[in-house]
Order: C-alpha cells, then structure tokens, then sequence
C-alpha cells in the first residue's frame, strides 16, 4: 500500500469523458482463431508510420493502414515450431537502415526478422523460459531489450546477434519478468516490472563501452563478454484497474533503495488482467488501453487531473483486447484482442 505525505495524494481522472475527441471503427479483421497478444507501429523511420506488425499464435503478420480505413496485408511469418506462441513484437533497425520485425514468446527464442527480404536474419537464444516483451531502443533501433518468466533482462545487438548485458541476480527481479522499456531520452536508463511487484531502475552508463564494442564485434557471439549486474516519470499498469503515473526518488545514501511520488492515477474499468498492455502516440501526448470487455479508454496525459478523451466501444468488440497502439500523431488507434480480431479506429476529423 503507497503512503502519501498530507497534501500529496495523486490525482484521479473521472471517468466521465470530456469528448475532446471521437473515433470510429472503420475496420475489423479476423487474422485467425488463435489469440493475437501484440500489435504495434513502426515509429522509428517515418516512410513507415502507417506500418504495423501483429502477433498471434506461431506467426507474425505486417500491414499497412492505408486511406479510408483500409488494412493491407503487406507481409507473414510463420515459425517453424507450429507450437510457439508469440506474446510480443517490437521494430527495430540494422546499421544499414533495413526494417527487422523482433518477436518473442513461449519458446524463450527471440525472432529477427529482415522485413526487406522477409526471412530470418537471426535468432537469439539465451533466455531460459518464455518472453513476455521486447522493445526497440529509439535513439539506437538496432538494440533491442526482452524481458522474460526467466527474471531476467537481456539487451541485445540485432545487427551483431550479441547478447551484451544480462540485468538479473542479486537485486534483480525475483519472479518473472513482465514488461521493460527504454528511457525516451536518456540513453543510458531502462525501467522493468515484474511478477514480484516491484520497478526496477536499470543504468546502463557504466558498461555503455560493451554496448559500443558489441557493433563492431567480429568473433562468435558466444565469446563476447557478455556482463551480468545488478542494478522522470514512469507510467504503470498493474491488475488494479488503473494505469499510475509516478516519480521515482533514488536514495543517494543507500543506492539500489528509492521511494515513489505517486502523481496521477488513469482509471481503466474492468482491466485486473496482467496481460493487458497499453501505447501512447509517439510524443507521449496520449495513451490507449482496452479491457477484457473489448472496450477502449483514451487518456490524456498532458493534463491535471487526467482527462478521458474517448471510450471506445463497438456491439461486436466483447473480447479482451489484448494490446492497443496508436499511431504516430494518435489518429489510428489498433487494438488485437483474444478471438484473434484486430480493430481498426480512426480520428472522425471535425469540419
């Protein structure tokens, strides 16, 4: 239970929605039967802003919204092992500026995938259970993060195939690993949440020499000297019904320990799933965030108190939506859901 000092308790958004902005459906999908776990836009190079991938089941599947709701199918993967199940999907770079898609799931493998030639570049093997997220460093798209049920976090060089650091051990995560992230801006920082319902605060400042070393690496991957260690605002969201909004406070006398500034609190009904997970647009100016109901719920979170833009919901969205994203300027709000259907919702423009 977080503690408030008198006069700090967080702000609430009312779930009351100030309809600053409308959407509508204008497209559903059926990709299969099996459960879709992740959808998400290229927001690294802008020629492939309205490019998204998905993930369900063993394959993974690229689209591209084009004018007028429509949903092209531009590309598919399907693994080998017809018993993996994908849970998360990230886009990431080579230093030569070719599109990958990266995708992990239950096998623990990590997929690169050349989207130019649409054949495996590479695989990664070095986590020992499933892999719940991979996301794409956005100041150097060719390294990547996975977070795993092996309470670990690894950080990879997609361009390499090298594995250059293992966050885990002492003072790690003590249960699996759900999700992770990169700093927006600073480099050198990564956040991870885990089953053992704790946030860790990872620097990467002091090893960032192996970082560099990993881009010019010649030898095998395996002889590279991969280091284990122990180790602004961020935003949550656990099986409580809510996305939060906090501020970490570091301890400089007892480094490793820190308190938390609870800021603002997102209400999302219906939503104690761990395996819900919402995106913002890329300038942060918003975040979108489905529920086990198959309904949607917009935030604003350039505001105090937290203001609703939109709750979204349709008479044949009943599935959990598994995972949302918005586009780059929040015009397009996908959502993939547990049937195996993607939704499509676009900005009805006011004239």
């Amino acid at each position: 239970m977080a503690k408030y000092a008198l006069g700090s308790e967080p702000v609430v958004g009312l779930l009351t929605s100030s309809k600053k902005k409308e959407y509508r459906v204008t497209n559903r999908l059926q990709e299969g039967k099996r459960p879709l776990y992740a959808v998400v836009f290229n927001f690294i190079d802008s020629r492939y802003f309205n490019v998204f991938a998905t993930v369900g089941g063993n394959r993974i599947t690229v689209y591209q919204c084009l004018e007028g709701g429509v949903i092209a199918v531009l590309q598919s993967y399907v693994d080998e092992d017809k018993d993996e199940s994908f849970y998360t999907v990230s886009w990431a770079y080579n230093v030569d500026g070719s599109p990958f898609v990266v995708a992990g799931g239950i096998n623990g493998i990590i997929r690169v995938i050349d989207a130019g030639s649409e054949k495996i570049y590479k695989s990664f093997v070095g986590h020992g259970d499933s892999i719940n997220e991979i996301r794409t460093q956005p100041l150097k798209p060719s390294l990547v993060i996975s977070a795993s049920k092996d309470e670990s976090v690894r950080l990879w060089n997609v361009h390499t195939g090298i594995c250059i650091l293992v966050f885990a051990g002492a003072g790690g995560h003590r249960n699996e690993v759900l999700s992770v992230d990169f700093h927006p801006s600073d480099i050198y920082r990564i956040a991870s949440c885990g089953m053992d319902n704790t946030v860790k605060i990872w620097s990467m400042k002091e090893f960032w020499t192996y970082v560099e070393k990993s881009f010019t690496w010649t030898d095998l991957p395996s002889k590279f000297p991969t280091n284990r260690w122990l180790g602004d605002f961020i935003l949550s969201k656990s099986v409580d019904n809510e996305i939060v909004l906090w501020e970490p406070k570091m301890k400089e006398q007892s480094p490793g320990e820190g308190t938390v500034d609870i800021l603002q609190k997102y209400p999302v009904p219906e939503c104690d799933i761990w395996f819900i997970k919402f995106s913002c647009d890329f300038h942060y100016n918003a975040a979108a965030i489905g529920n086990r109901e198959g309904k949607i719920f917009v935030w604003e979170l350039q505001s105090s108190p937290p203001a609703l833009i939109a709750r979204l919901s349709h008479a044949q969205s009943k599935s959990p939506i598994r995972q949302t994203a918005m586009s780059f300027d929040g015009s397009i709000i996908l959502s993939c859901c547990e049937d195996g259907t993607i939704w499509r919702w676009d900005a009805v423009t006011t004239t």
